[in-house]
């Protein structure tokens, strides 16, 4: 699995667009769109959903894949070993949990 910004650098040579032409779609410069490709910026969140329509791609997997980008990000600048994927999923699970059984509750 690539990064985000490999994964849009692969989607902009398929539809053969050049950076800036590619990056005008969303109001980003060439030079914005070299650092966001070489993983040196991030992509505006702002724009995912209008990422997702111009690829014509599910936007849930556009978010899934910026959103683990970032999650990835952070494990390795604090030097956490694979296993702390391992306890997100199941801090998520019981955040779901949690929240489902709050909102069943009745005041």
């Amino acid at each position: 699995m690539a990064t985000f910004g490999e994964f849009i650098k692969s989607e902009r040579n398929k539809r053969s667009l050049n950076q800036s032409d590619f990056g005008q779609q969303f109001g980003i410069i060439m030079t914005d769109m070299s650092k966001i490709e070489n993983g040196h910026k991030k992509f505006p969140s702002a724009n995912l959903k209008k990422l997702a329509d111009f690829l014509q791609t599910d936007f849930e997997t556009i978010k899934n894949l910026f959103v683990a980008d970032i999650l990835v990000e952070e494990a390795h600048k604090y030097k956490c070993s694979d296993a702390v994927f391992l306890v997100a999923e199941s801090q998520s699970k019981y955040i779901k949990e949690k929240n489902v059984k709050q909102g069943k509750m009745k005041f």
